[in-house]
């Protein structure tokens, strides 16, 4: 216990949430336990309670910087219709997934279940005018489709290919996403 009071409070909050990261990646959200990380970090469970209210709450504060680019990109595409839509969407995303790229590593495959906290609950209504804005705003069924998988493909792949560098991911998503949705370049 001594060790806790040792270090200073931002450094073990720091290192809680790298600690949770890295499990998170491993072992998956839910096969995460609070005890599991204060292992890791060699502190008591309660410590971690002290930082963190839950573990909920850590992994809202590991995901509320992608959050908020996200809510940010949301805003920037609302301005746009058509193909403008199409392109803003796609730059966007891919900026996001190639930054974010490590945290979506770590949540692969965990993403439903996450979308029915509360505090991740708007993303589902993002996703939706997301894919949107990836199809143009069009009804067309093509459209529709080609929006969804280069979505799920940009954050898969970001989650896959976490060994290929950012300045040459992000030329090859784009290239990808504008074949697949028709934007022009």
């Amino acid at each position: 216990m001594l060790e806790d009071m040792a270090r200073p409070t931002t450094a073990t909050h720091d290192e809680l949430l790298a600690a949770a990261a890295r499990r998170f990646a491993v072992t998956g959200y839910k096969g995460t336990s609070l005890q599991d990380i204060a292992r890791d970090v060699g502190c008591s469970k309660a410590t971690v309670l002290y930082h963190f209210a839950s573990k909920d709450a850590l992994l809202c504060e590991l995901m509320a910087p992608a959050i908020t680019m996200l809510e940010e990109l949301d805003a920037r595409i609302a301005a746009h219709t058509g193909a403008e839509a199409r392109r803003a969407a796609a730059d966007g995303f891919v900026d996001l997934a190639v930054r974010f790229r490590r945290e979506i590593a770590l949540l692969r495959g965990e993403f439903p279940d996450l979308l029915q906290q509360p505090a991740f609950a708007h993303i589902q209504q993002i996703s939706e005018r997301l894919v949107a804005a990836f199809a143009g705003f069009s009804d067309r069924p093509e459209a529709r489709v080609a929006a969804l998988v280069v979505l799920a493909g940009i954050a898969e792949t970001c989650g896959e290919f976490l060994d290929i560098p950012d300045e040459q991911l992000r030329p090859a998503l784009l290239a990808v996403a504008y074949r697949a949705l028709e934007v022009t370049t």
